[in-house]
Protein backbone atom coordinates (compact mmCIF):
# COMPACT_ATOMS: atom_id res chain seq x y z
CA UNK A 1 0.00 0.00 0.00
CA UNK A 2 1.21 3.36 -1.30
CA UNK A 3 1.43 6.41 1.19
CA UNK A 4 -1.12 8.13 -1.07
CA UNK A 5 -3.79 4.92 -0.56
CA UNK A 6 -2.67 5.35 3.08
CA UNK A 7 -3.32 9.09 3.00
CA UNK A 8 -6.77 10.67 4.64
CA UNK A 9 -9.01 13.37 3.42
CA UNK A 10 -6.64 16.28 3.34
CA UNK A 11 -3.34 13.93 1.49
CA UNK A 12 -1.84 13.31 4.72
CA UNK A 13 -1.53 9.32 5.58
CA UNK A 14 -3.99 8.19 8.72
CA UNK A 15 -2.52 5.98 11.66
CA UNK A 16 -5.06 3.27 12.69
CA UNK A 17 -8.50 4.19 14.13
CA UNK A 18 -7.55 2.91 17.66
CA UNK A 19 -4.90 5.39 19.74
CA UNK A 20 -2.02 5.26 17.94
CA UNK A 21 1.64 4.38 19.58
CA UNK A 22 4.19 6.22 20.37
CA UNK A 23 6.36 6.82 17.86
CA UNK A 24 10.13 6.29 19.22
CA UNK A 25 11.68 10.04 17.66
CA UNK A 26 15.43 7.94 17.71
CA UNK A 27 13.64 5.24 15.77
CA UNK A 28 12.43 7.91 13.20
CA UNK A 29 15.83 9.88 12.84
CA UNK A 30 17.10 6.23 12.09
CA UNK A 31 15.36 5.05 9.22
CA UNK A 32 14.96 8.79 7.87
CA UNK A 33 17.71 10.39 7.90
CA UNK A 34 18.88 9.53 4.67
CA UNK A 35 16.10 10.11 2.98
CA UNK A 36 15.71 13.80 4.35
CA UNK A 37 19.75 14.66 3.91
CA UNK A 38 18.84 13.73 -0.09
CA UNK A 39 15.82 15.15 -0.78
CA UNK A 40 17.95 18.40 0.81
CA UNK A 41 21.17 17.66 -1.30
CA UNK A 42 20.07 17.06 -4.25
CA UNK A 43 17.85 20.25 -4.25
CA UNK A 44 20.62 22.56 -2.47
CA UNK A 45 23.40 21.12 -3.89
CA UNK A 46 25.17 22.05 -0.61
CA UNK A 47 26.59 19.53 2.07
CA UNK A 48 26.40 22.40 4.83
CA UNK A 49 23.09 23.80 3.79
CA UNK A 50 21.87 20.27 3.64
CA UNK A 51 22.87 19.06 7.03
CA UNK A 52 21.30 22.41 8.41
CA UNK A 53 18.17 21.43 6.47
CA UNK A 54 17.80 18.25 7.85
CA UNK A 55 18.75 19.61 11.34
CA UNK A 56 15.95 21.79 11.38
CA UNK A 57 13.40 18.92 9.85
CA UNK A 58 14.44 16.83 13.00
CA UNK A 59 13.84 19.57 15.36
CA UNK A 60 10.53 19.86 13.99
CA UNK A 61 10.03 16.42 14.48
CA UNK A 62 11.25 16.21 18.22
CA UNK A 63 8.74 19.25 18.53
CA UNK A 64 5.75 17.54 16.80
CA UNK A 65 6.36 14.11 17.31
CA UNK A 66 3.17 13.92 19.28
CA UNK A 67 0.68 15.23 16.43
CA UNK A 68 1.69 12.48 14.26
CA UNK A 69 -0.23 9.25 13.92
CA UNK A 70 2.04 6.19 12.38
CA UNK A 71 5.23 5.64 11.02
CA UNK A 72 3.69 5.84 8.08
CA UNK A 73 2.29 9.39 9.02
CA UNK A 74 5.91 10.19 9.90
CA UNK A 75 7.86 9.35 6.67
CA UNK A 76 5.06 11.76 4.75
CA UNK A 77 5.49 13.92 7.17
CA UNK A 78 8.91 14.10 7.18
CA UNK A 79 9.75 13.83 3.87
CA UNK A 80 7.08 16.96 2.88
CA UNK A 81 8.77 19.20 5.79
CA UNK A 82 12.08 18.11 3.83
CA UNK A 83 10.60 19.83 0.68
CA UNK A 84 9.63 22.96 2.18
CA UNK A 85 12.57 23.25 4.12
CA UNK A 86 14.83 22.85 1.21
CA UNK A 87 12.80 25.09 -1.00
CA UNK A 88 12.61 27.76 2.10
CA UNK A 89 16.90 27.76 2.13
CA UNK A 90 16.85 28.00 -1.44
CA UNK A 91 14.28 31.19 -1.98
CA UNK A 92 16.67 32.49 1.57
CA UNK A 93 20.04 31.76 -0.19
CA UNK A 94 19.62 32.86 -3.53
CA UNK A 95 22.67 31.03 -4.22
CA UNK A 96 21.89 30.36 -7.49
CA UNK A 97 20.43 32.42 -10.12
CA UNK A 98 17.50 31.15 -12.15
CA UNK A 99 19.11 30.24 -15.88
CA UNK A 100 16.45 29.21 -18.70
CA UNK A 101 17.77 25.67 -19.91
CA UNK A 102 17.44 27.85 -23.40
CA UNK A 103 20.34 29.84 -21.92
CA UNK A 104 22.89 26.97 -20.54
CA UNK A 105 25.60 27.44 -23.45
CA UNK A 106 26.04 24.17 -25.39
CA UNK A 107 29.85 22.40 -26.19
CA UNK A 108 30.60 21.26 -29.12
CA UNK A 109 29.76 17.58 -29.79
CA UNK A 110 33.01 15.67 -28.49
CA UNK A 111 32.80 12.80 -31.84
CA UNK A 112 33.76 14.06 -35.42
CA UNK A 113 31.22 13.94 -37.91
CA UNK A 114 31.10 9.77 -39.25
CA UNK A 115 32.70 8.77 -35.87
CA UNK A 116 30.70 6.56 -33.52
CA UNK A 117 30.09 8.58 -30.51
CA UNK A 118 31.75 7.29 -27.29
CA UNK A 119 29.36 4.49 -25.40
CA UNK A 120 29.66 6.14 -22.01
CA UNK A 121 30.37 9.92 -21.09
CA UNK A 122 31.78 9.92 -17.50
CA UNK A 123 30.78 13.54 -17.23
CA UNK A 124 26.75 12.54 -18.61
CA UNK A 125 25.85 12.24 -14.80
CA UNK A 126 27.49 15.64 -13.76
CA UNK A 127 25.71 17.18 -17.12
CA UNK A 128 22.41 16.37 -15.74
CA UNK A 129 22.86 17.16 -12.36
CA UNK A 130 23.71 20.53 -14.01
CA UNK A 131 20.60 20.81 -15.58
CA UNK A 132 18.68 19.58 -13.23
CA UNK A 133 19.79 22.42 -10.80
CA UNK A 134 19.30 25.23 -13.69
CA UNK A 135 15.51 24.42 -13.34
CA UNK A 136 13.08 26.50 -11.52
CA UNK A 137 12.38 25.58 -7.92
CA UNK A 138 8.74 23.44 -8.60
CA UNK A 139 10.20 21.68 -11.83
CA UNK A 140 13.40 20.72 -9.88
CA UNK A 141 11.96 19.82 -6.64
CA UNK A 142 9.11 17.50 -8.91
CA UNK A 143 12.62 16.10 -10.97
CA UNK A 144 14.24 15.25 -7.55
CA UNK A 145 11.23 13.80 -6.07
CA UNK A 146 10.45 11.64 -8.94
CA UNK A 147 13.84 10.42 -9.89
CA UNK A 148 15.80 10.41 -6.97
CA UNK A 149 13.06 9.92 -4.14
CA UNK A 150 11.24 7.51 -6.90
CA UNK A 151 7.63 9.12 -5.76
CA UNK A 152 4.89 8.55 -8.20
CA UNK A 153 3.29 11.56 -9.44
CA UNK A 154 0.00 11.61 -7.13
CA UNK A 155 2.75 11.39 -4.15
CA UNK A 156 4.64 14.25 -5.46
CA UNK A 157 1.42 16.02 -6.28
CA UNK A 158 0.18 15.85 -2.61
CA UNK A 159 3.21 16.70 -0.85
CA UNK A 160 4.03 19.94 -2.88
CA UNK A 161 -0.23 20.49 -2.98
CA UNK A 162 -0.44 20.45 -6.53
CA UNK A 163 -2.63 18.77 -9.14
CA UNK A 164 -0.99 15.95 -10.40
CA UNK A 165 -1.83 17.43 -13.82
CA UNK A 166 0.61 19.92 -13.02
CA UNK A 167 2.71 17.60 -11.93
CA UNK A 168 3.01 15.68 -14.79
CA UNK A 169 3.33 18.77 -16.85
CA UNK A 170 6.29 19.72 -14.53
CA UNK A 171 7.69 16.18 -15.52
CA UNK A 172 7.08 16.84 -19.09
CA UNK A 173 8.65 19.84 -20.02
CA UNK A 174 11.73 18.79 -17.79
CA UNK A 175 12.56 15.74 -19.39
CA UNK A 176 11.63 17.23 -22.95
CA UNK A 177 14.02 20.05 -22.37
CA UNK A 178 16.73 17.73 -20.85
CA UNK A 179 16.64 15.88 -23.68
CA UNK A 180 17.56 18.69 -26.38
CA UNK A 181 19.96 19.76 -24.51
CA UNK A 182 21.95 16.52 -24.50
CA UNK A 183 20.57 15.67 -28.13
CA UNK A 184 22.70 19.57 -28.41
CA UNK A 185 25.86 18.08 -26.70
CA UNK A 186 25.45 14.62 -29.00
CA UNK A 187 23.98 12.70 -26.28
CA UNK A 188 21.54 9.96 -27.56
CA UNK A 189 18.38 8.80 -25.91
CA UNK A 190 19.59 8.63 -22.34
CA UNK A 191 16.44 6.23 -21.22
CA UNK A 192 14.48 8.61 -19.35
CA UNK A 193 10.17 8.28 -20.77
CA UNK A 194 8.52 10.31 -18.36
Amino acid sequence: MTLLEQAGPQGIPEGPSSEAPSLDFAALVEAHQSMVFSVAYHFLHDRAAAEEVAQEVFLSLHRHIAGLQSPAHAAFWLRKVAVQRSLDEARRRKRQPQVSLEAVGEPAASAAAGEAAPRRDPMLGATLRRLVASLPEAPRMVMILRYQEDLDPGEIAAILRMPVGTVKSHLQRSLALLREKLGRRGVGEFGWTG
